[in-house]
């Protein structure tokens, strides 16, 4: 059997797809998590003094977030590193893990405020709206730029869209806070402060599922939710001369790093222009930049169920 091994190395690797966007800076995390801690103290106290569910709820919210943006800058700077002798593949599942750990983080955030804001809401007590109004309005405003910062590489990468959605959603519970608020100003109904809290939590638990799911099959090593495998296998198989492919593996190295590897049972064999060519092929149709083949003149007795 002649075995042939194509890393389609890293030429065309970088040409790295012109849908992709250059990734901003990281001193964007710096800037979101020194915005986000200010504005946690000055929230957390105004809703002590304001005695609003809403304004503490989200002061936790945005503490969570503070946590979550610092694992995603961590993550972003980690990737980064060289690859050793032992992390042959450098840290880049680093931005995949915190994605998972934000996600995580936001549920049980998520959790907590449901909790608070359901006894509250069998139990409200007086509040001071026009503060809380206030106070929610700054928080929009906070927010929303931070969101901004991570608008360019939210599609590409798993990990600063993460980040993405908890500013959007700081800013859709602050958002609701000021509606809250004018309606305890004009109507007096103190229940509507916990009551907005429970509905913005379980939106944002709608919202967030999607991030935690496929953060969580990326950890797995599973293919990335835009690549049909079945597509790439039925690629492989057309290619000239080839007659089965098996060992077929994609997955993600990092959360826009896809790899692919496999087999390809070809009985006339392949040379390096064959397997650059396939490679290549891999790249610009499926945008997986990482590709491993290695070409069989005949299938493995022992590959029944490849």
């Amino acid at each position: 059997m002649d075995a042939m091994h194509g890393h389609h190395g890293h030429a065309h690797d970088h040409h790295d797809h012109a849908h992709h966007h250059p990734a901003p800076s990281d001193k964007r995390y710096t800037i979101a998590i020194a915005l986000n801690l200010s504005f946690v103290a000055i929230e957390g106290a105004a809703g002590f003094f304001a005695n609003s569910t809403a304004l503490l709820s989200d002061a936790t919210h945005n503490l969570s977030d503070v946590l979550g943006l610092a694992l995603a800058g961590g993550a972003a700077w980690l990737a980064k590193q060289q690859a050793g002798e032992q992390r042959t593949y450098g840290f880049s599942k680093a931005t995949v893990l915190a994605a998972l750990a934000n996600a995580l983080v936001l549920v049980i955030a998520c959790g907590g405020l449901l909790w608070e804001a359901s006894s509250r809401l069998f139990a409200p007590e007086p509040t001071q709206p026009l503060l809380i109004m206030a106070v929610a309005a700054a928080g929009v405003a906070i927010n929303g730029a931070t969101a901004m910062l991570f608008l360019a590489g939210r599609k590409e990468d798993v990990n600063v869209r993460g980040a993405y959605l908890h500013m959007l959603a700081d800013a859709g519970v602050s958002a609701a806070v000021i509606v809250a608020g004018a309606l305890i100003y004009f109507t007096g109904m103190n229940w509507v402060d916990p009551a907005i809290s429970v509905v913005v939590v379980l939106l944002i638990l709608w919202g967030t599922w999607g991030l935690l799911k496929e953060s969580l099959d990326l950890s797995l090593d599973a293919a990335p939710a835009h690549i049909d495998v079945a597509k790439v296998r039925d690629y492989l198989a057309a290619q000239p001369g080839v007659t089965a492919v098996h060992d077929l593996h994609v997955w993600a190295m990092g959360a826009t790093k896809p790899a692919l590897t496999a087999h390809l049972v070809r009985p006339e064999g392949g040379d390096d222009a064959f397997l650059a060519k396939v490679a290549d092929g891999i790249t610009h149709k499926f945008g997986i930049s990482h590709v491993t083949l290695q070409i069989e003149r005949a299938l493995r007795d022992d590959c029944e169920h490849c």
